[in-house]
């Protein structure tokens, strides 16, 4: 693959890259934010990740326009679009609770990412080479029928309107997801100048039209590459190709059941890019639900504009990298208090009352964390949930520091609804003074609970989907105040499990027992873990198991950590759920 590399990055150095992305193409679904379901930011951390390293080159970026109607409807029939109006229908497609679905911006997602194929398609046609659109790949939508997060099938749509435009030469798909091209060939019957290949690790059932290879489980790098090459054989050399590069034939995907590493994804993406040099290509990401996910898909980018095979690390974490960036640009001023008395001040002053307002940790006033939500992205998010006219409030919490609250109204109406609520203190830590959150609460008041995702203990109301982004955010506030970190101590499993990739209990043996409660559950449904746990329904050797809601830490700077201690107890204790009332587990 070295001569492979070499040849490529030499071929490619004068021939860009066009990438198709908006911010928009993280779906408004808060329900979907969850471990190891699809990735929301997959697009952004690509994109995050490349630009913060310079891989990328702004120039090549593309914004996508949302694909009209009149496209949609060469493909999709008229009484399948008129129903996606509907919330029952959306939430169906995308397996979450109709109060969660925002209809508006839900389509502007899909109609976006749509809008960036038909763009690819038509530029990279034009100019031949190659197109990244950092979103799509809806091969399971049907002309009559979304499902499996398929609302529209965009490579469908996309050769419609190239074949009205006049493309009538042969096509190719090459549909690498982990699952197989249903939608697609149910949308392609009617073209016979159109080939489509598939390796896939699901059996459905025979896909008419395609030529689908079935993988067997757990299938490792080599056995997959070659299958991938007995399929490249069968391809008739295309003037117009699509490739789905589905970042979920990873091993450990939720959902896709193969076994490729990062480095087999990406060989690959350069054994097909090999094949279809110099033909017109569009690639696409397809599906994956796995938090390496968004690698796969920064790996299709770097193997396409360097023909690299350069690991793409998992730290820092791209989304440090770029609310690190932004944190950079804020204007302290309007952060915090200043030292010149207001005309409020001077009258609070006269009346013999404080003559400052609130702040959080005695530095950011409520419009400062407005400014900051605004400026982080955090209240666009809440905006295309359906929330609007923002309102910050800080007091205390005795003996709970400092709290800031997030009041929002919903679209339409005149109520406040409390969206974000924390409570903050600092609190030494050995020698380290670390930023310590008494509680983070997130909640969207709009949605409601469903039987795919119920309530987790202690919930209220489901979250925001912004956990991510808060303790990104948190960790900017740190920096700021000069504290080494964050602390919290985790009431709920579910809490230590979704904060765990930055977290870590600060006593080695508890953070060992942690490892091995996720090493013997986690294969389990979080909620159906985090419940058990709760309820006192977990077994740790044989013995019920209370949780430890001890602290844990995420230091700015590495501290020293006891793995041989962690190991030990990893090893010494083993988790199982307890027996269900007539001898049966869960």
């Amino acid at each position: 693959m070295t001569g492979l590399a070499h040849l490529l990055r030499a071929r490619w150095r004068s021939r860009p890259v066009p990438i198709w992305y908006h911010p928009s193409y993280r779906l408004p679904l808060p329900a979907l934010d969850e471990p190891g379901s699809l990735d929301l930011r997959r697009a952004d951390l690509a994109v995050w990740y490349l630009t913060a390293r310079r891989l990328l080159d702004p120039a090549d970026l593309r914004t996508p326009v949302p694909v009209s109607y009149a496209d949609l409807e060469r493909v999709h029939i008229g009484p399948y679009l008129e129903g996606l109006a509907r919330p029952d229908m959306l939430a169906r497609i995308f397996a979450v609770d109709p109060s969660q679905v925002v209809v508006d911006e839900v389509l502007r997602t899909v109609r976006m990412a749509c809008g960036g194929t038909v763009a690819a398609a038509r530029e990279c046609l034009a100019a031949g080479g190659a197109a990244l659109n950092l979103l799509g790949g809806f091969h399971h939508a049907a002309p009559d029928r979304g499902g499996g997060l398929c609302a529209f099938n965009d490579i469908a749509v996309a050769l419609a309107v190239l074949r009205a435009d006049g493309f009538g030469e042969r096509a190719a798909v090459l549909d690498l997801d982990a699952h197989p091209p249903d939608g697609t060939a149910a949308c392609l019957q009617g073209d016979p100048l159109t080939w489509l290949g598939s390796l896939s690790g699901s059996d459905w059932g025979q896909v008419e039209g395609a030529d689908e290879v079935l993988l067997p489980p757990g299938i490792d790098d080599p056995a997959y590459l070659a299958a991938l090459e007995g399929l490249l054989a069968r391809m008739p050399r295309p003037h117009l190709a699509f490739v789905v590069a589905g970042g979920d034939v990873l091993a450990g995907d939720r959902f896709g059941r193969l076994g490729l590493t990062l480095d087999g994804a990406r060989r690959r993406d350069l054994r097909v890019a090999e094949a279809l040099d110099g033909i017109p290509t569009v690639w696409l990401p397809g599906g994956g639900y796995h938090d390496d996910a968004w690698r796969v898909l920064a790996g299709t980018a770097l193997a396409l504009t360097r023909a690299s095979t350069e690991p793409v690390p998992s730290e820092p974490d791209p989304m440090s990298l770029h609310f690190a960036a932004i944190s950079a640009g804020l204007e302290p001023a309007r952060l915090h208090q200043q030292g010149e008395l207001t005309q409020e001040d001077l009258e609070a002053q006269l009346m013999e009352r404080p003559h400052r307002s609130p702040s959080l940790l005695g530095y950011y006033t409520a419009d400062g964390i407005e400014y900051a939500l605004h400026q982080f992205g955090v209240l666009a998010l809440l905006e295309r949930l359906g929330y609007g006219r923002f309102r910050v409030v800080i007091d205390s919490v005795a003996g709970q520091g400092d709290r800031a609250r997030l009041f929002g109204c919903a679209a339409g109406g005149t109520d406040e609804h409390l969206l974000v609520e924390c409570a903050l203190d600092r609190e030494k830590v050995g020698p380290d003074e670390l930023l310590y959150i008494h509680w983070l609460s997130l909640r969207n008041p709009r949605a409601r609970f469903g039987e795919k995702r119920p309530r987790l203990p202690g919930q209220e109301a489901p979250g925001l989907g912004l956990a991510r982004e808060m303790g990104a955010l948190l960790t900017r506030v740190a920096e700021r105040l000069g504290l080494a970190g964050l602390a919290f101590r985790p009431a709920y499993y579910h809490t230590a499990y979704v904060a765990r990739r930055r977290f870590r209990f600060i006593e080695p043996a508890r953070q060992g027992r942690f490892e091995a409660l996720t090493r013997d559950l986690g294969r389990l449904p979080l909620a159906q873990v985090t419940t058990a746990v709760a309820e006192g329904r977990v077994q740790m050797n044989q013995a019920p198991y209370r949780w430890e809601p001890d602290m844990m830490a995420s230091f700015r700077e590495p501290r020293p950590i006891d793995e041989a201690e962690v190991s030990k107890e990893r090893e010494r204790v083993r988790f199982a759920l307890a027996a269900e009332p007539g001898g049966s587990h869960g």
